[in-house]
């Protein structure tokens, strides 16, 4: 997947949930990623983070800490 489609999808995931009440709004962006995403956008996603994230907003960036890394 080209990296500029995971990152929208990502921050798509992180504007719906931002404007849910509560205060865990970066727990439920990685729930999200955790149970629908496969092993390779996690793994992608994950490697993007670790190279500075460019392009994700603060809540994806904030989810990805508890984004599981893929066996």
């Amino acid at each position: 997947m080209k990296t500029e489609k995971m990152v929208y999808m990502a921050n798509q995931i992180a504007t719906f949930f931002v404007s849910q009440p509560g205060t865990d709004q970066a727990d439920r962006v990685a729930a999200h990623i955790n149970d629908f995403w496969e092993p390779r956008m996690r793994e992608q996603f994950l490697t993007h983070v670790t190279a500075g994230g460019e392009g994700l907003s603060e809540l994806s960036l904030k989810a990805a800490a508890l984004v599981r890394q893929p066996a």
